[in-house]
This record gives C-alpha cells, structure tokens and sequence, in this order.
C-alpha cells in the first residue's frame, strides 16, 4: 500500500483539488447551498481562510490559508466532505455505497500542494479561475458563477473581463 506523506507546515498556505467518486456527477453544483454550508460550519468550528476557491459539477479547487500553529488541513476536509455528504443525503439524493455500507460520494484522498512563494500562490490562483473555461463549462471565466473570481474583481484584484478568452489566446499554459 502506498504511504501519502502530507506536507504539515503550520499557518501555511496550501492549493487542494477536492474530486467527487463520480467523475460525471453533477452533485457539487447542483447542490451549491449544501456545500457552502458545510464549507461555513467548519470553518465556524475549525477557522482557516479560503484565499480562492472554483466549484465545478463534480470536483472543486482551493486555495487555503491555516492559522498560525495550526496544519491540520485533512480534519478540514474530513468534516467538509461529511458534512455535505449528509446534506445531499437529507434530500434523499442517491448516494452510491461500498460494500460495507459506507457512502461512496468523494474519492477518498485528494491532491495537496504547499504554496512555496507569491509567485506559486497566483499560478494557483489563475489555475483556480481559469478551470471552468478550461473544462469547456463556459467561454469567459467571468460567466461561471460558482468561482472566488467575482469577489476578486469586487476588490479590484482581477478585471471583470480577465481570462476572457480561450487557452490559445496569449499563449498561457494553465496546465495541471
């Protein structure tokens, strides 16, 4: 069995890709609300800032940013998947299940990368933006509405019309 080593770097800042056991599933925007309060509860519970964020049908990418003194990033996710697995199961939308009875709704790990630098942190942060145009899901980044894009256009971090066209334009590699 492979050993996944997680780097622990207490108050630091980490990009996460979060993926749903059904790569075709729908359920992460079709449920919004339920993650976005699952999302809330948490981070009520176990504070850490959410520096960027893209929610697309079956997976979503993060950017995190942990107190001081604290690294523990996967109880986060632990009780953000449980949380929003409870939610989409009180609307009784069906959740396939293994063998022993448990839900089967994420894939059980998830991709984490230390942000090293600034210049890292906003690779990471077009990465996250541009994803919905890259997935084919819109043309503009400005038109998917479940993306931290907006906000960082409302502080003026970001024009309204950046990322507007396609991956040939400009020659930028946003790559995985």
């Amino acid at each position: 069995m492979v050993m996944y080593r997680r780097q622990r770097v207490p108050g630091g800042t980490f990009f996460f890709t979060v993926t749903l056991a059904n790569r075709r599933s729908r359920l992460l925007t079709e449920h919004i609300d339920g993650l976005r309060e699952a999302f809330h509860h948490v981070r009520q519970r176990r504070p850490f800032e959410t520096v960027a964020v893209v929610v697309l049908p079956e997976h979503l990418h993060a950017v995190w940013r942990l107190p001081a003194g604290d690294a523990d990033y996967p109880g986060r996710w632990r009780a953000i998947k449980s949380r929003f697995t409870q939610w989409v199961g009180k609307r009784e939308v069906p959740i396939p299940r293994t063998r022993s009875g448990a839900y089967r709704l994420w894939q059980p790990r998830y991709w984490e990368h230390t942000v090293r630098d600034e210049a890292d942190l906003h690779h990471h942060l077009d990465y996250i933006h541009y994803n919905p145009v890259k997935h084919g899901l819109v043309g503009r980044v400005q038109d998917w509405p479940h993306s931290s894009f907006h906000r960082f256009v409302r502080v003026g971090w970001l024009d309204r019309d950046w990322g507007g066209g396609s991956l040939d334009e400009g020659g930028r590699d946003y790559g995985e």
